[in-house]
């Protein structure tokens, strides 16, 4: 089964103009493992002693999943995280030229130097590591190869394949962690940003490749376009993968709430999963296979994630609509004239570019 680690509280809250308050944190670490998470990435202790003290308060939670700190793979980084009580760390290092160039002059030795005496010393304290590779997608294969083999010899656990600015494809990433995950070396966690609209599609084809966790932030919440996003991750997993997970309603409801609230982002009507529309059918021909089949025009129940059928009336509505609301009012139904009801029906909606409520259906039918 793949694990689903969320960091929402860490690069959820990176994105723009996006800042949690320690109480909010609290409710986001708490709704998110009720709602399903596996693991939590819960912040970044170098930022400094509020930071830390948030941490240190989400830990105090004793929550039964690791938590896990984001650090540069620097000895001042670990102590923080140290100090914080965390049983997991993720350590970043850049592995792309373009940041090697940008953060340590192109020395890729320099690099390794601090990435082995960090790892030790974590190790050595008995924490969960996970290598960071920043920028993996434009990193070369052979350096981070050899990243990870070093990180084999020193008791690492995971590497981060990061597409840090979200150029992948779904074919390249199954393509990239096919050949990573063929060297049986650390297992992969991956990484995806959505500048492309791919973030989600691309973490689905690493574990399609052979990888073994997933980063995501509630909504897609993160830097730029963001993350690939919690809630589609989960019922991917369930739906498409075929997952023994059980999903609460009520809990997923209650995360999104507190995210979106939180980071003060609303909720596009047609988001997929949770947007408010998505179970709406509108179209004539979709409403007449709905009624006679409930999987005619769904992947899944609305009720699995709170959500609710609704046929709207309106300009691509059909005679199957316009029947199954005025049935619903109990009026005597006449075909001929329902059909005759349906032009003006649209040309209505239409005009006011608003859709047709049951009982104004009613009065128009009875008045016709």
């Amino acid at each position: 089964m793949a694990l689903i680690n969320d960091t929402t509280l860490r690069d959820g809250e990176q994105a723009p103009f996006v800042a949690f308050n320690t109480q909010e944190k609290l409710d986001i670490a708490l709704a998110l493992y009720e709602a399903g998470a596996d693991e939590l990435e819960i912040g970044i202790p170098a930022m400094g002693k509020s930071e830390r003290e948030d941490i240190k308060q989400i830990v105090a939670l004793h929550l039964p999943i690791p938590l896990m700190s984001w650090n540069r793979a620097t000895m001042s980084d670990l102590e923080q995280s140290l100090q914080c009580g965390v049983n997991a760390v993720d350590l970043s290092i850049p592995l792309s030229d373009i940041l090697i160039d940008v953060k340590f002059g192109g020395d890729k030795e320099r690099i390794l130097r601090n990435l082995e005496s960090v790892i030790t010393t974590a190790k050595r304290e008995g924490l969960f590591v996970c290598i960071g590779g920043e920028d993996a997608s434009r990193g070369d294969l052979g350096f981070i190869e050899e990243v990870m083999r070093l990180g084999v010899a020193l008791g690492a656990n995971r590497f981060r394949y990061c597409d840090t600015i979200g150029i992948l494809t779904p074919y390249q990433t199954y393509r990239n962690i096919s050949h990573l995950s063929s060297l049986n070396l650390l297992d992969i966690e991956m990484h995806t940003h959505n500048d492309f609209g791919m973030a989600t599609a691309n973490s689905i084809a690493g574990i399609e490749a052979g990888a073994k966790s997933l980063n995501t932030t509630v909504i897609g919440l993160g830097e730029r376009a963001g993350n690939a996003s919690f809630e589609q991750v989960l019922m991917s997993l369930v739906h498409q993968f075929g997952e023994d997970r059980k999903v609460d309603a009520s809990k997923l409801k209650r995360v999104i709430d507190v995210v979106s609230r939180a980071a003060n982002r609303e909720i596009p009507r047609s988001f997929p999963i949770v947007g408010e529309d998505i179970f709406s059918h509108e179209s004539g021909i979709h409403v007449n296979g709905m009624i006679k089949s409930k999987n005619a025009y769904e992947a899944f129940d609305p009720s699995e994630v709170g959500g609710h059928r609704y046929f709207p009336i309106g300009k691509h509505s059909g005679t199957s609509t316009l029947l199954y609301y005025l049935q619903k009012s109990g009026v005597d139904i006449n075909i001929a004239k329902v059909n005759q009801l349906l032009p003006k029906v649209r040309s209505i909606v239409t005009h006011r570019k608003a859709v047709m409520s049951e009982d104004e259906l009613k009065a128009l039918y009875l008045c016709s």
